[in-house]
């Protein structure tokens, strides 16, 4: 589990891709130390386990399937990526809660300066355009963002001068991709009020089979 909020902008130093997946060493100012052997790290909003780590660097495998869903496959040697350890019981949330499973891929439509922050606008799949809710939450390559003048797939977000600076979105250009994730809660939301109206047409068609047995029943 995250938060949102980028604790380091790290830098592809090698990326090697297989029939399996790909192998990704990322250099990190994270305190290599601290980390484990094992732990998560959100990579630009995929949740990825270090497999190894050495001085000023850590290295992640990648699976086909991650590769495929998400914009990690178009990473090359170079290139920034959003960096985030998991969340702990005494880390403060400035953000949302964020899983690091990415939902799917999304790309900037425009970028328009408004003083020192810029406005960005984003496209979406359908999938994700669902769970969009006007001064809701969305992870954008792991950052934690508000959403607002949705528009069907599109929407718009403000990034200040620190997030600019801090982040993978500052490096990117019209047309560039990002890795989307939904609000979780409101995904939640979406599950168990399904489930609740699905129960109730089942009892309503229950109701109505038991109603028409019993008038046909009569009219024997």
């Amino acid at each position: 589990m995250f938060t949102g909020i980028i604790e380091d902008l790290g830098t592809v130093e090698d990326i090697k891709h297989s029939t399996k997946g790909a192998v990704l060493n990322i250099r990190t100012s994270l305190p290599i130390s601290e980390i484990s052997i094992g732990e998560s790290i959100a990579v630009s909003g995929c949740c990825l386990t270090v497999v190894r780590k050495a001085r000023g660097s850590i290295v992640m495998d990648v699976s086909a399937e991650t590769l495929r869903r998400t914009a990690l496959g178009s990473l090359e040697p170079g290139d920034p990526v959003n960096l985030e350890r998991c969340l702990t019981l005494n880390k403060l949330i400035g953000g949302h809660l964020v899983s690091g499973h990415v939902d799917g891929v999304g790309r900037i439509v425009s970028i328009k300066a408004e003083g020192d922050s810029r406005l960005y606008t984003f496209e979406v799949g359908a999938a994700e355009s669902r769970y969009l809710v006007e001064k809701g939450s969305v992870a954008l390559d792991g950052v934690s963002l508000t959403v607002f003048d949705i528009r069907r797939r599109r929407f718009n977000v403000a990034l200040i001068p620190h997030t600019l600076k801090m982040t993978t979105l500052g490096h990117k250009d019209v047309g560039s991709t990002v890795n989307v994730e939904s609000d979780m809660l409101v995904k939640y939301v979406e599950r168990i009020l399904g489930d609740r109206a699905l129960i109730r047409r089942n009892e309503r068609h229950k109701a109505k089979a038991a109603s028409s047995s019993r008038l046909a029943g009569g009219l024997t």
